[in-house]
């Protein structure tokens, strides 16, 4: 099983090209329909993918945490992703996707791996609401195979905040207010567990926030925002501070979405923040190279504050829009 992932890290090729490859996998038959759905993650978080090893139970756990195995030294959380779904494998899942991003290392069990799938972000789509709703907001894009089956990729960092101490309202006891009061942030995020904490982060900070599911949707959002600034004689400086965006989002990725700002003179002085779970050196670069001004990891709010800080505090008093 090593086989399907041994050229993972020439798959940094695809990042900043709108492109992407997925890990499919399935988790069972689905009681609330009757069919075997098919998932997909990211392979950049994927570490490997293995028969699942012995899992020591552990307390006070959630109900998902199978407990801890150990690899290499390392202990590490394993999530039963079918019974966190509520799917109905009906018995033990013998596979474990190990996963590592920002910093935290998981496994997850599922019932069988299928293929890794290479596609375009522009071929990945915001999940209809009724999707949504009977998914509890779990899967962030679809996207259709040739033999037509929909492919769900899981908001895996909503099943960490379920699952572990990612929402900690002690994250945020130690924030202090920016003293730029006027500050408006733009922000880009897929996953609804993480734009609430960025929109948490803004409120304690005393920033106004407006959130988009993806980059498509906050470039559409910018582009009014930049006619209503010609429209105004004003700069778009003026009415957007910084832009927050997340790596991996359907329709537009935020290499994309980086790139298309930075090409457009009109929003010269304003500073795009990158802010994702994929934090290893190959993504930095990468966002350096279409233009990132500063790169700040996932789910750590006070490291967001600190970087938006740097590029709130000193500038001048912005237009309400």
């Amino acid at each position: 099983m090593s086989e399907l992932l041994k050229s993972i890290d020439a798959r940094t090729r695809l990042a900043g090209t709108n492109k992407l490859e997925i890990l499919l996998f399935s988790l069972g038959e689905d009681p609330r329909n009757g069919r075997r759905e098919t998932f997909g993650i990211n392979v950049f978080k994927v570490r490997e993918v293995m028969r699942t090893p012995p899992i020591t139970a552990a307390p006070e756990m959630a109900d998902a945490v199978e407990g801890m195995v150990s690899l290499r030294g390392q202990l590490v959380p394993v999530v039963d992703l079918a019974k966190y779904t509520g799917f109905n494998h009906g018995v033990r899942c013998e596979i474990m996707i190990v996963t590592e991003y920002n910093g935290h290392t998981q496994g997850f069990l599922v019932e069988a791996v299928d293929t890794i799938l290479r596609l375009d972000w522009a071929q990945m789509r915001v999940p209809p609401d009724m999707m949504t709703a009977r998914m509890g907001g779990l899967v962030t894009a679809i996207t259709e195979l040739p033999d037509k089956r929909l492919v769900m990729m899981l908001d895996v960092e909503k099943v960490l905040s379920e699952t572990t101490s990612y929402d900690d309202e002690f994250m945020f006891k130690d924030l202090v207010p920016v003293q730029h009061k006027a500050a408006t942030v733009y922000y880009a995020d897929d996953s609804s567990v993480a734009r609430k904490q960025i929109a948490q982060t803004l409120e304690v900070l005393g920033i106004k926030g407006v959130g988009s599911v993806n980059g498509r949707a906050a470039w559409e959002e910018l582009q009014k925002i930049a006619k209503h600034a010609e429209q105004c004689g004003r700069k778009v400086s003026d009415f957007v501070t910084v832009i927050l965006t997340d790596i991996e989002m359907p329709e537009m990725d935020g290499y994309i979405l980086t790139r298309t700002v930075k090409a457009d003179p009109r929003f010269e002085g304003v500073p795009v923040l990158m802010h994702s779970s994929l934090s290893g050196m190959s993504n930095q670069s990468l966002g350096k190279s279409v233009g990132v001004d500063a790169y700040v990891s996932k789910f750590e709010p006070q490291r967001l504050a600190d970087a938006l800080r740097a590029y709130i505090d000193h500038v001048p008093e912005v237009a309400e829009v």
